[in-house]
């Protein structure tokens, strides 16, 4: 079923959460391991298929300005005048995906999946999950979704372009084991929706590392850090468990 399929990565979300450092850089910009978390979602997703489309709204120039610099090649599917949710992105991409099943990734989970194992012997008929054990945050059980499923046509063709979500037009009437199939991960992942998440795939991604942009300098000390491109720590600094954005804007994470 991987040929023909249409991969779309989510990107339009304002990240509110993540708030100050979403008001310098759309969430799907914010970098994990020094890559943007959209380049990221955009590997897995062309780990499967080269069609992949990207929806932008919060942050649409940072972003669209981004995947030109990148030479990304991707659809833009551009919201306006509101985002439009997850299921309204797919609608909004109707024509696009043109009766193709649907690869969809949020840019803002951060896990190791390989979505090739997760593609592997679907039959394009029931919607297939990439879940987590999380017994805190579970949707179905102790099931949490990461950020990546694959949706027959059949669901996708009935998105209107409004704004909607994928819970509540289809995910919460689908049986388990019947219409819906969940897959496991047994690897690490983070939403990167706050602070703590976001430090927390840094350090995963790091082996523990503080992670250093390009052009950042170290002249005091930092443990457990992100520090964003050009970003500098002072001498008499010592940083634990912070993340600089920019030399007037740090978060520490407690």
């Amino acid at each position: 079923m991987t040929d023909g399929l249409a991969g779309v990565v989510l990107a339009a979300g304002e990240g509110r959460r993540l708030r100050p450092l979403t008001r310098l850089l759309p969430k799907a910009l914010c970098p994990v391991g020094n890559v943007a978390l959209v380049d990221q979602a955009l590997a897995r997703a062309r780990s499967v298929t080269p069609a992949v489309a990207v929806n932008a709204h919060h942050g649409r120039r940072q972003i669209e300005e981004h995947l030109a610099a990148t030479g990304a090649g991707v659809h833009l599917s551009i919201e306006e005048p509101e985002a439009l949710g997850t299921a309204g992105a797919l609608g909004c991409l109707r024509d696009w995906i043109d009766g193709r099943p649907v690869l969809v990734v949020n840019a803002d989970g951060w896990h190791r999946a390989d979505l090739r194992a997760l593609a592997a012997g679907w039959d394009g008929e029931r919607t297939r999950l990439l879940t987590v054990r999380d017994a805190a945050r579970g949707t179905w059980g102790d099931r949490r979704y990461v950020g990546a499923g694959l949706l027959p046509w059949s669901e996708v063709c009935r998105f209107p372009a409004t704004p909607s979500g994928l819970w509540e037009l289809s995910w919460r009437h689908l049986e388990p084991g019947i219409d819906l199939e969940l897959v496991s991960h047994e690897g690490p992942f983070y939403d990167c929706g706050t602070p703590a998440d976001y430090l927390a795939a840094n350090l995963e991604a790091s082996g523990g590392r503080t992670v250093v942009g390009e052009g950042a300098v170290v002249d005091g000390g930092a443990e457990e850090c992100v520090l964003w491109p050009g970003t500098r720590v002072g001498p008499d600094e010592h940083l634990w468990r912070a993340i600089r954005a920019r030399e007037d804007v740090t978060v520490l994470v407690r």
